[in-house]
């Protein structure tokens, strides 16, 4: 059953499916997967760039489409799994931000994590947050612009904008480009997508592309590499 929340009528325009799960109205698609969110994020974009292994000092996650902030929170939590010294920095792009009500709302359903979340959501600000081993920036707007004008690299892209049939603007030749002129040498990217023409933009923007097995109902997604040091 999907609950109409008249408090969400301005951008990003939110409709609760079983009451907890955010559906965008604007693209009219979830903002996590339906079966299990959390398994997904870990499955996708955890174990697509080979997260927490990887994880070292000042390890920097981009993401394309922010959301409810599951990915952040997936991420904060294997990060300090690890035990590790030092900090993780992540930068996501969001051009309709939710509010604070509306992530709580979602990511209560994470109940695992309640600590976390509220950790999270006691330090949020509109531009990100510092915490003793997290420095998060938020950079609101259109990633076609925000995006190019970056002047940092990641380690490892989230890329989880809303389905590219339906948000085609964030997959397309200028915004994979950009991903890979801003992913340092031997760095990842991973989506849940395993479209053809998503598959095809990361190769002609340089990586190395594989399709593999995806979450749940979804037979496969897309994980890449960014030369050197690729995996064998």
């Amino acid at each position: 059953m999907v609950i109409r929340d008249p408090a969400t009528e301005n951008e990003p325009g939110l409709d609760w499916r079983d009451g907890h799960v955010p559906v965008s109205r604007r693209f009219d698609d979830p903002y996590y997967s339906l079966e299990n969110g959390l398994a997904e994020a870990r499955h996708v974009f955890l174990g697509g760039n080979d997260i927490p292994a990887r994880l070292v000092d000042r390890f920097h996650v981009a993401e394309l489409g922010f959301g409810t902030g599951l990915n952040l929170l997936v991420t904060l939590a294997a990060w300090r799994s690890t035990g590790r010294s030092g900090s993780l920095r992540y930068t996501s792009f969001e051009v309709f931000p939710l509010s604070v009500q509306d992530m709580c709302r979602a990511l209560t359903a994470f109940g695992e994590h309640t600590a976390l979340i509220a950790e999270i959501l006691d330090h949020w600000t509109p531009c990100g947050m510092r915490l003793p081993d997290l420095s998060f920036d938020l950079i609101v707007g259109d990633a076609r612009v925000t995006l190019p004008a970056w002047t940092e690299q990641a380690d490892a892209w989230f890329l989880d904008g809303f389905a590219p049939a339906k948000n085609p603007e964030l997959w397309g030749a200028e915004i994979l480009n950009a991903v890979a002129s801003h992913t340092r040498p031997g760095g990842t990217a991973a989506t849940y997508s395993a479209a053809g023409f998503v598959r095809r933009g990361l190769a002609d923007a340089g990586f190395d592309v594989r399709r593999v097995p995806g979450y749940g109902r979804k037979r496969h997604m897309t994980v890449a590499f960014k030369a050197s040091d690729l995996p064998a």
